[in-house]
């Protein structure tokens, strides 16, 4: 790298008056970079009191073209965080209800959080754009988990509906020898499969039962877009019957609007408080076959309500037969903050209560639906 291009970059790095000392003149593309990010990122009084400036004062189209100045020097991820970082200095919020502006932003998970919790102060000539920023982003999401996760499910079940006298083509090659190695032949150099193991042939009939019980608390946002997309996909799924209920203090079925994800999510309410008792004593009425049943408590577990009677419903859950499994967040995001203490307690009873990526949760489904061990996931997502 030669000393201009280093210098240049010191430029860029250190910007407005910090950079005096580079002797380098910023134009073109390197000036345009420049003024956006000192916009955001400048020392000064900006509004929003973050001591900041953002010198984008509280006009929504000058912050619309600078929105799309980001777009235009930077990659779609780095806008993202720019998109983030202004929401939260500049205190941009209020602003997203302007149509100009909604439609200047780089749809994102957090993008949508943010609308979704907008919803219901918004002008309906906003509202009509922030639905098209949201269906742009489901309709993303659906393309990166869709297939993986039909693939995995229907997986699943078949190999849990397995019979053991099964067709040559239903034969489950793997798990046949396996269980057959004790009658190794050796001189033959070969196993003779006593007992065959294959996958059950698909039916129409539904197999397993899956409620998501989702918190939409306003820390929750990205999970509750991933959990009603997720939602979505599993409705489709005819060997399924999947129901989603939100909360906070109040209990919402968004069940009958599966079809439709994006009036699912327009469905929730984020912030508010919490009360996952309530919530959890809903799902119990939901929950007709104990033992086909998997529950997925989506929360960071601060919960507002009865504490005693809500460890208890779980305990009686499982008891029943009923797979318990509690995400902490179901987004991309890394460890969340939770309730230790609930976590602990759930811990105690053989409920997992960890945090779940978008791509993990498709063969975090797959082992429910087997019923296998979720340890090597946990370790895997713990990494």
């Amino acid at each position: 790298m030669s000393d201009d291009e280093r210098m240049r970059r010191w430029r860029l790095v250190l910007g407005g008056e910090g950079a005096e000392g580079t002797g380098v003149t910023l134009a073109g593309v390197d000036k345009g970079m420049d003024e956006a990010l000192a916009a955001l990122y400048r020392d000064g009084g900006g509004e929003g009191g973050s001591g900041r400036s953002a010198g984008l004062g509280g006009s929504a189209p000058k912050v619309a073209r600078w929105l799309g100045d980001i777009r235009q020097y930077f990659p779609s991820t780095v806008v993202q965080v720019m998109q983030a970082d202004a929401i939260e200095r500049l205190n941009l919020t209020r602003l997203l209800v302007e149509p100009e502006m909604l439609e200047a932003v780089e749809p994102d998970v957090h993008l949508v959080g943010t609308l979704l919790s907008l919803n219901k102060v918004m002008p309906d000539k906003a509202r009509t754009t922030a639905r098209m920023v949201v269906a742009k982003v489901v309709a993303e999401l659906e393309r990166r988990v869709a297939q993986r996760t039909r693939a995995a499910v229907t997986g699943a079940l078949n190999r849990a509906a397995r019979i053991s006298r099964p067709r040559h083509r239903d034969i489950d090659w793997n798990r046949t020898i396996r269980a057959n190695l004790k009658h190794y032949q050796a001189e033959h150099r070969t196993v003779v499969p006593e007992r065959l193991i294959g996958y059950g042939r698909s039916t129409k009939a539904v197999h397993r039962d899956v409620v998501l019980c989702v918190d939409q608390s306003g820390s929750m946002a990205a999970s509750v877009v991933y959990s009603g997309v997720f939602a979505a996909v599993l409705a489709s799924m005819k060997s399924l019957r999947t129901s989603l209920v939100v909360f906070d203090t109040a209990v919402v079925d968004l069940t009958d609007q599966l079809h439709d994800p994006v009036e699912v999510l327009f469905g929730t309410q984020l912030g508010g408080g919490t009360d996952i008792n309530r919530a959890i004593a809903y799902c119990q009425g939901l929950i007709t076959r104990p033992r086909d049943s998997i529950f997925i408590l989506i929360s960071d577990l601060y919960e507002g309500g009865v504490r005693a009677e809500m460890l208890r419903r779980v305990a009686a859950m499982t008891a029943a037969g009923v797979q318990v499994i509690v995400l902490l967040a179901l987004s991309d995001e890394g460890q969340p903050s939770y309730d230790h203490s609930n976590a602990a307690a759930l811990a105690a009873m053989g409920v997992p209560s960890f945090a779940c990526t978008p791509d993990a949760f498709p063969e975090l489904m797959a082992a429910a639906i087997e019923r296998r061990d979720l340890q090597p996931i946990i370790e895997k997502l713990g990494r």
